[in-house]
């Protein structure tokens, strides 16, 4: 009787789990292998998710940081292009664009108002390709839209292959547009690709339990693949920008030839004959042979820069005229204005 009660008392009732025996079959190895559902089960199918919006920005952030702080590339940037909009716009006058004396505050100045219509179309471009983008992959299911889908890709690449050829066969058609088109057409083999992945992802069903091994290796060729896009229509878009800030220069030099009428008279006075040969520009003796002073009128201003005067003749034209330069110090007196001075 009492060995029937000591085994069913206490001890007797416990559960199974809550013996020795049962701590031990815990810990052993066929019980440590085992893991919750949706917890470290999951972790690789997880990682081989698309990455979010978030997560895109923020590796591209980090990749334009890579080659230094943004505020200083956007600076190089506009330095570059405000010089090649003044240096187009120096040779075509015949001029060198050293000659100006430009600061970086002036190439930047300039170089805005080349960009305004640049990025306008960029923008506009960017936001209705984020609109279809959208609209197409919430399509992916049905048929049509998927088929569209998948050619993408190939035509992308046709139009790119197309304006390639056009550039080596034509070099003088790659100013303005061709770059842009370009680029255009490698992001649109790009978002081909992209669009043709998220088809296949719809039409097939996730493997059951994917392999991290697996996983990790695509995910780097994708960021890889990513930075190569990026960075060819970086490239392209520069080229671009580049050529349109060339044009805008070569545009100006026409424009000042056709309002060089308009511009500020400008009269000098000098001490000393400064000898101007131009056509349009009179020289009068107004001193004394103690005290010579000679006057200079037929001038207009171009620009104040560098320490240095530039004027136009009247009657100055691109193929004929000249610019003249003269010091921006005491040896010259320049009386500036809308309408002649007196005799």
């Amino acid at each position: 009787m009492s060995g029937q009660l000591m085994g069913d008392g206490p001890a007797g009732d416990r559960p199974a789990g809550d013996g020795p025996g049962a701590s031990a079959a815990e810990g052993s190895p066929a019980h440590a292998g085992t893991a919750p559902a949706g917890t470290a089960g999951n972790a690789p199918h997880s990682s081989s998710e698309p990455p979010t919006a978030s997560e895109v920005w923020r590796r591209g952030l980090e990749l334009v940081g890579a080659f230094g702080p943004p505020l200083t590339l956007a600076t190089a940037l506009l330095v570059y292009f405000g010089w090649a909009r003044a240096g187009a716009q120096a040779r075509s006058m015949g001029l060198d664009a050293s000659l100006f004396g430009y600061t970086v505050q002036d190439l930047v100045l300039r170089s805005i108002p080349s960009l305004y219509l640049p990025l306008v179309w960029l923008l506009v471009i960017a936001v209705g390709w984020l609109a279809a983008d959208r609209r197409v992959r919430r399509r992916l299911d049905r048929s049509r839209v998927r088929r569209l889908a998948l050619a993408v890709l190939p035509a992308g690449l046709a139009l790119a292959v197309a304006l390639w050829l056009v550039i080596m066969a034509l070099p003088s058609l790659s100013v303005l547009y061709v770059p842009y088109a370009l680029a255009g057409a490698v992001l649109v083999a790009s978002w081909g690709l992209s669009l043709r992945r998220a088809a296949r992802r719809t039409t097939s069903s996730p493997p059951a339990e994917p392999q991290r091994a697996a996983v990790v290796p695509h995910r780097d060729g994708l960021a890889v693949e990513r930075i190569l896009v990026f960075a060819l229509v970086a490239l392209l878009l520069f080229w671009g920008t580049s050529d349109y800030a060339q044009a805008v220069g070569r545009g100006l030099a026409v424009s000042v030839e056709q309002r060089v009428g308009s511009l500020p008279l400008a009269t000098v006075y000098s001490a000393k004959r400064l000898g101007l040969s131009a056509s349009g520009v009179t020289e009068q003796s107004m001193g004394t042979a103690e005290a010579p002073l000679f006057r200079y009128t037929g001038l207009r201003l171009l620009v104040v820069s560098g320490g240095r005067i530039f004027l136009l003749h009247d009657g100055w034209t691109l193929q004929r005229g000249r610019v003249i330069v003269l010091p921006d110090d005491s040896s010259v007196r320049v009386e500036y204005g809308t309408s002649p001075t007196g005799p």
